[in-house]
């Protein structure tokens, strides 16, 4: 690797002085309960805020119901009862913990014929204590009803800023140590100790990159497929971005709403990593098996690598990354089946097997792109591999749309429980959630998603269940896609990158049309839950406008290292499941003084996140990779 590529920024010392010094900022006083929280009646806990709702209606009982904004075509829900006041001319005062996560409307119903009074939209600040006065005037049918501020609500969001501002630092001062060692001498002295001649060699061994052929004294036949020397830095950087993200919000996100996964429709941050971990996995597949090749390695021999990979992904999945391993890691009859090594052990297989059954070799020159329809060619000698994916997405939307579902509409894709007016409660994920019940069983599945709190559902329903998995093979495809644009346009970095601009605009395109460009009313919805087509172009539609950014500024510029999402995405695996089986210990989790403060959540959570960063940093100067 050449002298100007070591860029990587790792001294741990100082990102573990950075973090100790984010959570004291984080916990600093007036970031935690506000003041005067503990004397309340009420408790409140995280989102919530605290309402009291005056009661002076005449002879008359109120009831108070609410319904969230971001929980489409439901019912009210009661939220308080309020009884007419015994003392003439004081109101009678009930107080309610109410959601400020998002805007919601209070719908007031009189118990006199059951007739309503009012409705109020407001957005409620957390922690902050409201009133609602509800209050009818002498001689008149008029009533009024005011929302006033008593306290007013936290600024939650202030963590954020401050662990923004302080990881900003962290960056600075890593940037300004790099032009110090620009001198030569000092710059000399850092490149032997940070760049061991062999670290390269190792993690090229088996997952290559595509550029320059073989010389000519290679065994490898004129058709092989070729990989540099040089591995591509954008992979790894795009596979640890992703994984980063996906260990701080699965950690808990600091409790915001917006880090975690959305509630059925629509997409928050947690919704993005996954699918991209599968596409570039997929992209990985392409560069790996093709360095096999090259290396001789027989199809027959490539193959049960794959059943092999697969085999140990699902095998980890079903016995390490188990959610009832409080009951056992064999607890049998409560054993969640599906998750997400499941998923991309069995993706991994599928898109591996149909690589290697109908895959051609590419040539070592560039006539191809001499030839009529040159621009297509990555795609037309693809032909057999995207008639398979088009099957088995029409398998998919048959299923989904024609499947009788018992006691549900054909084609529903709603959440079930409080959605569609409470017409269809036990219908959660429609086919979805029919087939795993039907071929799992409800107590093999997840028994708590994301849908059950804002839609009070009572079913189980799994996200990573056996329908979505169709349109992850089809992420995962993309994926691969985006492996053999690096092929075909070798070293032509701007056909690479205009190749990239082109897929992320027509998956986009299709997402557009697909949705209406709406959350809840299109066709067919981006839906994290049910693995939806269109969630998979959108986030397809990201992952490569993602991947050419990191690509131009990593592999073609080289302004970035990848630092320090690059050590992660070289240990992959290993971080993976070493944060789902050490969550719970220290350093990665302690017993909080506030249970109740987003500041000491995002203070743990990120410091958990960051220790990951520093372990796969460490493995990667010793050279440690754990590959299955």
């Amino acid at each position: 690797m050449a002298a100007g590529s070591s860029r990587g920024y790792g001294p741990s010392a100082t990102l573990c002085v950075a973090v100790t010094a984010l959570s004291a900022a984080l916990l600093a006083p007036g970031l935690t309960q506000p003041h005067g929280l503990s004397r309340r009646p009420l408790e409140l806990k995280i989102d919530q805020a605290l309402l009291l709702v005056h009661n002076g209606l005449i002879n008359e009982n109120l009831t108070v119901s609410w319904l969230s904004d971001y929980c489409y075509q439901c019912l009210y829900q009661d939220l308080i009862f309020v009884p007419t006041s015994n003392t003439l001319g004081k109101p009678s005062i009930v107080n309610v913990a109410v959601d400020s996560q998002h805007p919601i409307t209070l719908q007031l119903n009189g118990t006199l014929e059951g007739r309503e009074l009012h409705r109020i939209h407001y957005h409620f600040g957390e922690f902050g204590n409201y009133s609602l006065v509800v209050k009818s005037f002498h001689n008149s049918t008029k009533i009024s009803c005011d929302i006033i501020i008593n306290e007013s609500p936290v600024n939650s969001h202030l963590p954020i800023l401050y662990a923004f501002l302080i990881y900003m630092g962290i960056l600075s001062i890593l940037t300004l140590g790099h032009v110090f060692v620009i001198i030569d001498p000092i710059k000399n002295w850092f490149y032997k100790k940070l760049n061991p001649v062999d670290t390269d060699h190792l993690i090229n061994s088996e997952r290559g990159s595509p550029a320059r052929a073989d010389s000519a004294s290679s065994n490898v036949p004129a058709t092989a497929w070729t990989v540099s020397q040089r591995r591509l830095r954008s992979l790894d950087t795009f596979r640890g971005f992703a994984l980063i993200i996906m260990v701080f919000v699965n950690y808990g996100g600091g409790k915001y709403w917006f880090f975690k996964h959305q509630s059925w429709n629509g997409l928050t941050l947690a919704d993005l990593v996954f699918p991209w971990f599968v596409f570039i996995m997929g992209t990985s597949i392409s560069l790996s098996l093709s360095s096999m090749l090259r290396q001789g390695c027989s199809k027959w021999k490539a193959l049960g690598k794959a059943f092999w990979r697969s085999f140990l992904l699902f095998l980890m999945g079903i016995i390490i990354i188990n959610p009832n391993y409080c009951l056992g890691p064999l607890s049998w009859s409560n054993l969640r089946i599906p998750g997400v090594l499941q998923r991309l052990g069995f993706t991994y297989l599928v898109v591996a097997v149909l690589e290697l059954l109908f895959a051609k070799a590419v040539a070592e020159n560039n006539t191809l792109q001499e030839t009529p329809y040159s621009a297509l060619w990555d795609i037309l000698l693809c032909w057999p591999q995207w008639v398979f994916v088009l099957m088995l997405e029409a398998t998919w939307l048959c299923l989904t749309f024609l499947l009788n579902v018992p006691g549900c509409p054909k084609g529903y894709l709603g959440p079930g429980g409080i959605g569609d007016f409470g017409k269809y409660p036990n219908c959660t994920g429609g086919a979805a959630g029919y087939i795993d019940h039907l071929l799992l069983g409800e107590k093999h599945i997840y028994q708590h998603p994301s849908a059950n709190v804002l839609y009070q559902t009572s079913v189980a329903y799994d996200p990573e269940g056996i329908l979505g998995t169709i349109n992850s093979i089809f992420m995962a495809f993309l994926g691969l896609q985006a492996g053999k644009i690096f092929f075909f346009y070798k070293d032509q970095h701007k056909q690479i990158m205009i190749r990239f601009f082109i897929w992320s605009v027509v998956m986009g395109a299709i997402s557009a049309i697909l949705t209406k460009c709406s959350k809840d009313e299109g066709f067919i919805p981006v839906n994290k839950n049910l693995w939806s087509i269109s969630y998979v172009t959108t986030l397809s539609c990201f992952a490569f406008m993602l991947l050419l950014l990191i690509y131009y500024l990593v592999d073609v510029k080289r302004w970035w290292s990848g630092a320090p999402f690059f050590y992660p995405g070289m240990n992959s695996i290993l971080v993976y499941i070493g944060h789902e089986v050490f969550e719970n210990y220290f350093p990665f989790k302690w017993k909080m003084k506030d249970n109740q403060s987003h500041a000491e959540h995002l203070a743990q959570n990120l410091l958990a996140t960051s220790i990951w960063v520093i372990i796969s940093y460490l493995l990667y100067r010793k050279r440690i990779f754990w590959k299955i």
